[in-house]
């Protein structure tokens, strides 16, 4: 029987009469879809179209780099009919690698955000007859997809996680043939770090050396996870072409045609597969028992249906299992890990894999209240339009504030968004992505941002296909789309609009904030240099786009050569910065050499330094002043913080306290006499503008000028000596505090220079066993590195240190490959070509232009991914050596 699959489907009085069925066993999840039905039989067209939010469904495509995530992204735009044919990344003719040098280079540079829907409304609509029963719900009815593909490669690490943030769930990919690889384990954990249930999809099976089970057994040992295997491989013969997979949850195969565009499949229900393939149909079996034993260890209402059909776990029917699913999947203490099975390239297993997201994943309303801070307090965000979330004072001492006063606080927010991305279109301008949490982003609507503390009108709002966008009139709750021509908004910034025609919001609601993001300090820097003196305007103009867009990047300018110099996360990551920047935004610059950023620490501390700053200097008109202490900082934890007096703030790697006078009820010192602040200023924004001024003198060391880390800078103020009234402005207060933070650094080094600090980098690579002598020998005495441990990728000793569970992998399921011997089970580990994993710890000067070495060893098959572990102090003839070639380069 040949259909095409996913677009035949049910009659809507059998889906009721099916999801009655569930309401009875007091499931929420069948309740929901029963409501669902009733209103498609009332309008089926019409509820299509009307994306509600439990039928959208934000997801993002995440993986180690070359697992196949753009191509599996090509395939569900081409199965959805967003696009008629299907792009090659080899070709340069994907949707969703747009840019030049995305096209050029065959990766993912930046994430793409595009909305389509699956099934497709008109195949819903014209196969409602269809009596089924065992279809699930929810794959059922067409749902809004919000994709998001993602890169894969380490240098943007960071691309990844502002994207991350946003998502309601996720579709981790895996090479199987590779496995799970390291940056897999890494994209994965930054997943985890935001709660988001994911489901696995082993690609590349029709590969040679596809090992599928043993990169199932990997999931559990890697990923700290139990594979729930909802599909298996199918090759001919048990060992040939890989030519279909057999759906484990409704006990059927799937069987694609040779060399067809994946779109119409074979389906061979179990009692054919027991007739014709009968060791097929036998290790379906055997994977539908461990699904149902797996999933009934962790949930105990699968327990009672198991024990109502008999212990039979055949008569498990599919929605009891999908229902199972999903509650493990929304338990944030779950470890359940849906794993499914395909080819991407081939076509094959594409659409069962959207099937799962609509049935698997969550919509928005199914996940948690998203976390807001306003002001001192902290919550979720439906607290605070219903006016429940407690106004807190620092120290935890909650305000008393009137039920009717936080009621008029929440209803005054009609909308609430977060920018999470920020593109420079060529034809449309500055586009931000924006992802709506609460209400409505309206076309023309005001919109304040709580971040910059300014206000502007959405004039134009689109929903993203990639690089085409469709106008919309407003985007609601739950949805992800794209303001255009938008002037001051940055990635991390929250949006808001709210009720009234004020400039301003009311107070508390201008100082919403929804979690910020935090950058990873940068460790390579390059110079730019404008062509002529007449292009340096234009140069700067681009690369504050720039750093729009990617807020990784950091710009800074050389005091001494007055060279612009330009840092990020990677030497590719500068080169892509570097290419946008000249050709696509067609700025007339050159960028030098790619360099390393090294830091600088303090040898000793120093003495106390006073700054007094009168009238105009340093760019600051006013009076103003502070006494600056610095010294050496180990980071330690430090005494009480809470202070009313006392303001920390922690930073790449420094601390720094500012300390001033406890204040009486009239905001007056208690300990000075005749002195009080300024007007103009209150005492927070006094400590504000110390911590800035001193963030500024950090950013450029005394002896080398590089950052300065490892530093503790104490900031005094005495408001009779350094305080001048309506004289003292903040930009004043801001430039004493860098000048004499400037001046502690320089009595500090007087005798003795600045330490020199380089990056050291966390170091996995991947390489076949034969290799690994050589890998070891290279890095332990070549590079000067440190081996953490060797591994077949299935220890993790240090699981109990982190809190990650430990996964007892002979107990997992996984089918046989191919080339295995025996019968199927738990414990299989004999695999081909066996990859290991080297866990090191090497200076990054040693790590520059590794991969080319890395592959000339390994014969092209070798891998690796890194990140900064932390920044260690150079010694002995290595720091002679260092400084030599760092001076001998500033010559």
């Amino acid at each position: 029987m040949v259909m095409i699959y996913g677009w035949a489907r049910h009659s809507t009085l059998n889906f009721i009469h099916f999801s009655r069925t569930f309401c009875r066993r007091s499931s929420p999840l069948p309740k929901r879809s029963f409501s669902i039905c009733t209103t498609l039989r009332n309008n089926s067209q019409s509820v299509t179209h009307d994306h509600h939010d439990h039928r959208t469904r934000n997801i993002g495509i995440i993986a180690h780099i070359d697992a196949g995530k753009t191509t599996t992204t090509e395939r569900m735009l081409y199965y959805s009919g967003h696009t008629r044919r299907i792009g090659d990344v080899d070709e340069g003719s994907t949707v969703t690698d747009f840019l030049p040098a995305e096209r050029a280079r065959g990766i993912t540079i930046q994430s793409a955000a595009i909305t389509f829907e699956w099934p497709p409304v008109d195949a819903c609509a014209s196969h409602s007859g269809d009596t089924d029963h065992h279809r699930q719900p929810r794959s059922r009815f067409s749902h809004n997809v919000n994709l998001i593909d993602t890169p894969g490669h380490a240098d943007f690490t960071f691309e990844v996680r502002r994207s991350l943030r946003i998502l309601d769930g996720a579709v981790c990919i895996l090479d199987g043939v590779a496995g799970v690889e390291a940056q897999t384990e890494q994209v994965w954990t930054q997943a985890g770090d935001w709660k988001i249930p994911r489901i696995a999809f082993v690609n590349k099976l029709d590969r040679d050396g596809a090992a599928f089970g043993r990169t199932v057994r990997e999931i559990g040992s890697r990923l700290a996870g139990w594979p729930a295997l909802c599909q298996i491989p199918w090759f001919e013969g048990g060992k040939g072409r890989f030519t279909g997979i057999c759906d484990v949850i409704n006990l059927e195969g799937l069987l694609y045609p040779h060399g067809g565009d994946g779109k119409k499949i074979e389906r061979v229900p179990l009692s054919r597969l027991d007739k014709e393939y009968p060791e097929m149909g036998a290790e379906l079996k055997r994977a539908r028992a461990a699904l149902v034993e797996l999933l009934s260890e962790h949930d105990e209402e699968l327990v009672e249906a198991f024990f109502e059909m008999e212990e039979d776990h055949l008569a498990i029917t599919p929605a009891q299992i999908l229902d199972s699913l999903r509650r493990n999947l929304l338990s944030n203490e779950s470890t359940i890990i849906p794993v499914f099975a395909g080819a991407s390239f081939r076509n094959i297993g594409v659409q069962p894999l959207l099937d799962a997201v609509n049935n698997l994943l969550p919509s928005p309303k199914e996940r948690p209240d998203p976390e807001v801070s306003l002001g001192a307090a902290r919550g979720g965000l439906s607290q605070l339009i219903k006016g429940e979330l407690a106004m807190e004072e620092a120290g935890n001492t909650k305000k008393r504030q009137s039920q009717s006063s936080l009621m008029a606080i929440g209803n005054a927010l009609e909308g609430c968004a977060l920018a999470f991305k920020v593109v420079n279109d060529a034809r449309k301008g500055v586009l931000v992505y924006i992802r709506v949490y609460s209400g409505s982003i309206d076309r023309n609507a005001l919109l304040y941002n709580t971040n910059l503390q300014n206000s502007e009108r959405a004039t134009i709002l689109y929903r993203m296909y990639a690089s085409e966008a469709l106008p919309v009139q407003s985007l609601k709750a739950g949805e992800i789309g794209v303001i255009a021509g938008s002037k001051f908004a940055r990635t991390g910034d929250t949006l808001i609009s709210y009720a009234g025609n004020k400039a301003t919001p009311p107070a508390p609601l201008n100082q919403l904030q929804l979690r910020p993001i935090h950058v990873p300090p940068p460790v390579f820097f390059a110079a730019l240099e404008p062509n002529s003196l007449r292009e340096e305007k234009e140069m700067h103009e681009k690369l504050a786009l720039l750093l729009r867009e990617d807020p990784s990047l950091q710009v800074s300018q050389d005091e001494d050569t007055g060279q612009t110099l330009i840092s990020g996360m990677g030497e590719l990551h500068l080169e892509i910065a570097y290419d946008r920047l000249v050709h696509d935004m067609k700025a007339k610059a050159r960028m030098g050499k790619i360099a390393i950023g090294y830091r600088e620490s303090l040898p000793h501390a120093s003495k106390s330094v006073t700054k007094m700053l009168e009238g105009d200097r340093a760019g600051a008109k006013g009076r103003g002043g502070c006494e600056v202490v610095v010294e050496p900082w180990s980071s330690a934890p430090e005494v009480d913080s809470e202070m009313e007096s006392r303001m920390t703030h922690e930073q790449d790697g420094n601390l720094i306290v500012v300390e001033a006078p406890s204040l009486d009820k009239r905001g007056r010192p208690l300990d000075a006499d005749n002195a009080s602040l300024p007007t103009n200023l209150t005492l927070p924004e006094i400590q504000t503008a110390y911590v800035n001024g001193v963030l500024a003198a950090l950013s450029r060391g005394p002896s080398y000028s590089f950052p300065v880390r490892n530093t503790k800078v104490t900031v005094t103020l005495r408001p009779e000596a350094h305080l001048f009234g309506g004289e003292t402005t903040y930009a004043s207060l801001t430039s004493a505090a860098r000048l004499a933070t400037i001046a502690a650094f320089r009595e500090a080094t007087k005798d003795t220079p600045s330490f020199l600090m380089e990056p050291v980098m966390n170091v996995d690579i991947s390489v076949d066993e034969s290799s690994m002598g050589a890998i070891i020998q290279d890095i332990s005495s070549s590079r000067g590195g440190q081996i953490l441990s060797l591994g077949d990728n299935e220890e993790h000793e240090a699981s109990s240190d982190t809190g990650r569970k430990v996964i007892d992998v002979s107990k997992i399921y996984a089918p046989k490959d191919p080339f295995e011997s025996g019968s199927s089970g738990a414990g299989q580990q004999t695999q081909v070509n066996p990859q290991r994993t080297v866990k090191a710890r090497v200076p990054l000067k040693e790590m520059v232009g590794y991969l080319k070495h890395l592959r000339s060893m390994t014969g092209g098959r070798g891998t690796f991914v890194m990140n900064v572990d932390r920044f260690e102090k150079v010694c002995g003839q290595r720091e002679k050596m260092l400084i030599t070639e760092l001076r001998g380069e500033s010559m």
